[in-house]
């Protein structure tokens, strides 16, 4: 099904190209990119040192200390609630056949299996219509996979959190730079934080609406998609609500410091996502405000 829906999507934006004037084989540049922009076969590999140093060197300043606070806070926020948003999930997820499929659904959707079958897709049909956008969006769809999951695997290596493995208790369970040998033994008492899935996802995202900016529905298309693929991995017990917030922001940083080779003030150019916990006297659940 997902194959489907990946080749879909791509021939589905070539046809609206050619529909509206613009033939699929242009080799117009988006708008988001300079002119002069050329494309290496190897540079979705090659590339990724430059990304990280310039992620270190776009994430860490003062300008982003807002930012940072922020994504703490949601992480605190999220984490106080963790144990009794994960027994609500589990209680909705075991009541119901449908809801047990879905979350599956999504949550497979947010492996990487997904983002690089994209990939495929756009440089597939980049080569047989002779599209160079198509072939770059793919390119940089594999290159932010690999950079921003090279970083999470570093995270997940060193806060050592366990994952929800069907009891909540375990949501307070972290153990900092755990023994390697036991981590590739029982990789999911150490792997929940920060989430892969949600990084990837929104790094995947935002290298699509970048290089088709003019598409304006794949934004907020990608964006619930991804709410589906967050609660789904909560309620197949992968993940905590509180693995996210830092999980979206790398997503976000990484998205568009791959689209934007050239670079980029990822500060004056947020999108304002924010997932929150909500909590009442009578339910737990979760808020997502976003501007775009």
């Amino acid at each position: 099904m997902r194959s489907f829906c990946t080749v879909g999507l791509i021939l589905f934006l070539g046809a609206s190209r050619a529909f509206a004037g613009q033939p699929a084989d242009s080799d117009s540049l988006p708008r988001s990119l300079p002119h002069g922009y050329s494309l290496r076969w190897h540079d979705f590999v090659t590339n990724i040192p430059d990304d990280v140093i310039r992620y270190g060197k776009t994430a860490f300043r003062q300008e982003t200390i807002p930012e940072w606070i922020g994504i703490t806070a949601l992480t605190v926020g999220f984490y106080l609630t963790d144990e009794q948003t994960y027994r609500e999930s589990q209680r909705w997820h075991n009541g119901s056949s449908r809801v047990e499929y879905w979350g599956n659904f999504f949550k497979e959707m947010g492996d990487g299996r997904s983002q690089f079958g994209l990939s495929a897709a756009f440089v597939a049909y980049g080569f047989v219509a002779g599209d160079n956008r198509a072939l770059r969006t793919g390119s940089q769809i594999t290159e932010v996979v690999l950079a921003s999951g090279a970083v999470v695997q570093v995270l997940k290596h060193i806060t050592g959190r366990r994952s929800p493995d069907g009891d909540p208790k375990y949501a307070a369970i972290w153990r900092p730079l755990p023994n390697q040998i036991d981590y590739l033994k029982h990789v999911s008492s150490y792997d929940a934080f920060p989430s892969g899935h949600i990084t990837t996802s929104m790094a995947t995202v935002i290298v699509v609406a970048e290089n088709y900016p003019e598409y304006t529905w794949i934004k907020p298309v990608g964006y619930s998609l991804m709410v589906g693929i967050a609660v789904g991995m909560v309620n197949t017990g992968i993940h905590w609500y509180s693995d996210y917030p830092l999980g979206l922001a790398l997503g976000y940083a990484f998205g568009m410091i791959v689209a934007h080779p050239e670079g980029i003030d990822l500060a004056k150019d947020s999108d304002a996502l924010t997932i929150y916990p909500v909590a009442r006297e009578s339910s737990i659940g979760v808020g997502m405000a976003l501007r775009f």
